[in-house]
């Protein structure tokens, strides 16, 4: 039996995203389809990615990191970011993904902002 890419979790208004070990170009189509899912089915004001576990990230998890901000932007909602390694962090960084998302050190943090 396949396991899941993602694990999607609610909190109040916010859908926090559980990303796997590699966000690359495979995962993330999954990622597009399974979000739009879930956000056209439900009130969410912030997407929350949590990156803990994640230890690669090629230019298509910037991608769809890049989406998510503009669907949420539109919305008046927010993305938020928490549990960044050191090696994705570099990605994040060059990638500008800091300059539009916040970072948070811990998941309630993340959601509450």
């Amino acid at each position: 039996m396949n396991q899941p890419f993602f694990t999607y979790e609610a909190d109040g208004q916010a859908l926090i995203v559980h990303l796997p070990e590699e966000l690359d170009h495979h995962k993330c189509s999954g990622l597009k389809y399974e979000t739009d899912l879930i956000l056209s089915e439900n009130y969410i004001k912030r997407i929350v990615f949590d990156f803990s576990n994640t230890r690669f990230m090629d230019s298509s998890g910037i991608g769809i990191l890049l989406n998510r901000y503009k669907q949420m932007a539109l919305s008046g909602g927010i993305v938020t970011i928490y549990g960044v390694t050191p090696r994705t962090l570099r990605i994040l960084k060059m990638g500008g993904i800091l300059k539009l998302m916040k970072l948070y050190d811990s998941k309630e943090a993340a959601v509450t902002g």
